[in-house]
């Protein structure tokens, strides 16, 4: 098989590379993931869900993966919010950690191969220290906590590109990490923070005192237990730059002398209505709150992707109108070619990386290419939606000859399993019935005239759906498309 590459913007270089597996066999990333203290949010998912993405392109290419991505256990956070509420750290943990499995469940994102925790590897965490300590990278202060040298590692600053290293490491310090001790320099940061009458019963032995590991450790020794001391992919939010990626890359080459990742690859921000999402404007959303509004996993993950993951995406809840309506759209073309070829249904998404992993030829042709082409060329989610929606026009309007539906078939199944598309059922999009593309263009007219308060309009336009046969449901934020009784 002539396997087709993604090529990806690498952030340490500054520009795009293949993405290749170092042991040619396997491609082993690690993902930061979230600090469980509370449900995550949109904007976490945003991350996740771009390296779920980044993640089926490559195996859709035929390339097995190794994917592991971690569990923040303990910190600040997680101890301050467990002693708020009466509860031992690992049951408090292992509560929003269920919590996040059961939304990344309804988002469809695959398992990570491993889901190592920090608390589960303090063994790994000191040893790394030890190494750190006897090569003369860190050092102990007086307080007892174990810091590194920054001096002591002369790349330091190439991931995030800062200059000013010294001024903007100890402001950027004091913003990113909420414990204070003392240290040598305010660039260097903490591997090992000494026990403090806050932290309660959370402390572990180790050879410089009571304490518990630093954030930016845990990464090391997690990533470098399960995919060894250099391994293909890092992946996180730009804001994991500076510093957890930089002091990461730090302590981890120090320590080996080998090069930690090969490829860094960072996903933008996402903003909600064009402001920054904050708990002070009220627009934090979690899955749940957008499932109360009647907004469905499916439709989420639609409108998260539909950006490039290196531009900050303007997220509003009229997106997610539109994530449904093309949701739908691709459902009916769906159930048109079914038909036509007796019920055929969808390839499911491990159908189709067997197939890629056996040499079956990939939607390299045909209608859908241009699609999966913009895939490869840095994940260029928007261009691929444009190129699809295109031949799904076309496909509409056409009558296709059976080898030529059975070919759209199998692209619009390889284009949904590399997005993570759940389409809608039948029953599920209009009382056992597809909608029509009239009716739901209609529909959302609509919507539009409601939103803008044009009762008039709103009302001619429900007048036309009803004489087509279809009904409309206002809820409170949303509506929904019956076949009329």
């Amino acid at each position: 098989m002539n396997r087709q590459q993604l090529h990806l913007q690498d952030t340490l270089s500054r520009t795009r590379q293949p993405i290749t597996a170092g042991d040619g066999k396997t491609l082993r990333f690690y993902c930061c993931g979230p600090t469980v203290y509370g449900p995550a949010h949109i904007g976490n998912f945003r991350t996740f869900l771009v390296q779920d993405l980044f993640r089926r392109v490559v195996e859709l290419t035929g390339l097995p993966t190794r994917h592991v991505r971690n569990i923040t256990d303990v910190d600040d956070k997680t101890i301050r919010q467990s002693q708020a509420e009466g509860k031992t750290l690992v049951d408090f943990t292992r509560h929003w950690t269920e919590r996040l499995h059961a939304d990344c469940k309804a988002l469809n994102l695959l398992e990570p191969h491993l889901e190592p925790s920090a608390i589960g590897h303090i063994a790994e965490q000191i040893d790394l220290i030890g190494k750190l300590v006897a090569g003369g990278h860190a050092y102990q202060g007086a307080d007892g906590s174990v810091y590194f040298k920054v001096s002591s590692f002369p790349g330091y600053g190439q991931l995030s590109g800062l200059k000013d290293r010294e001024l903007k490491l100890g402001a950027s310090a004091s913003a990113n990490d909420s414990d204070e001790y003392e240290k040598e320099s305010l660039a260097d940061f903490a591997l090992w923070k000494a026990r403090k009458p806050e932290d309660g019963e959370n402390f572990w032995e180790s050879p410089w005192g009571q304490g518990r590991p630093g954030w930016h450790l845990e990464c090391s020794a997690m990533s470098m237990k399960h995919l060894g001391e250099s391994f293909d992919v890092h992946g996180g939010g730009v804001d994991l730059i500076f510093p957890h990626h930089e002091n990461e890359i730090a302590q981890s080459e120090a320590c080996t002398g080998k090069t930690f990742a090969r490829h860094w690859f960072h996903s933008e921000h996402l903003m909600v209505e064009g402001e920054k999402m904050s708990k002070s404007l009220g627009n934090l959303f979690t899955l749940g709150d957008l499932q109360e509004k009647g907004v469905s996993a499916a439709e989420l993950r639609y409108s998260l992707l539909a950006g490039h993951y290196r531009q900050k995406l303007n997220f509003t809840l009229d997106s997610l109108h539109g994530a449904r309506l093309n949701l739908h759209r691709i459902a009916n073309v769906v159930a048109k070619l079914s038909t036509q070829l007796n019920g055929r249904a969808l390839a499911g998404y491990e159908d189709l990386v067997a197939s890629a992993g056996d040499g079956v030829a990939t939607v390299t042709e045909g209608p859908f290419a241009e699609a999966w082409a913009s895939l490869l060329d840095d994940l260029n989610t928007p261009r691929a939606l444009g190129a699809f929606f295109s031949a799904l026009k076309t496909i509409e309007k056409e009558e296709l000859d059976d080898p030529s539906a059975a070919a759209a078939l199998e692209g619009i199944a390889w284009i949904a399993a590399a997005f993570g598309w759940e389409l809608p059922a039948g029953e599920d999009a209009a009382g056992g019935a597809a909608v029509p593309e009239d009716v739901v263009l209609l529909a959302e007219k609509r919507w539009a005239a409601r939103q803008a308060k044009d009762w008039a309009a709103s009302d001619a336009l429900r007048a036309e759906i009803a004489a087509l046969g279809w009904q409309i449901k206002d809820e409170k934020e949303d509506y929904a498309i019956t076949r009329a009784e």
